[in-house]
């Protein structure tokens, strides 16, 4: 007997929810020209927002490749010179500058 009443209850409830409807402006020119200045203006700063985002992490990716490329010279320079025995700490603190600057290269160019 509860079986029965369960589809009951959930038919029940189901037409007995009010669809809302969506509010309506009284002004028609209103409703025409909200839409049209909220949706371009905000796109518009978004996309110009984004661009100059995008020019500035591509400066910023290009002068860290230049230094990524310098530190990693001079470690190579370095190594050559040195006994390959000795380890040197200038040379241990390069490479942790050199991963540095290329996860941060590496994390821009995934952003987009």
């Amino acid at each position: 007997m509860k079986l029965l009443r369960l589809p009951l209850v959930l038919l029940w409830v189901g037409f007995a929810q009010v669809p809302t409807a969506p509010a309506t402006p009284h002004d028609p020119e209103q409703a025409t020209s909200r839409p049209e200045q909220k949706s371009s203006p905000d796109f518009d700063v978004a996309a110009i927002q984004r661009k100059g985002m995008i020019k500035a992490d591509h400066k910023k990716n290009l002068e860290d490749a230049t230094a990524l490329l310098k530190l990693a010279e001079e470690l190579k320079s370095d190594l050559e010179k040195e006994d390959p025995l000795i380890i040197s700490v200038k040379d241990i603190r390069e490479t942790e500058d050199i991963q540095k600057l290329a996860k941060n290269i590496h994390g821009r160019l995934k952003r987009y």
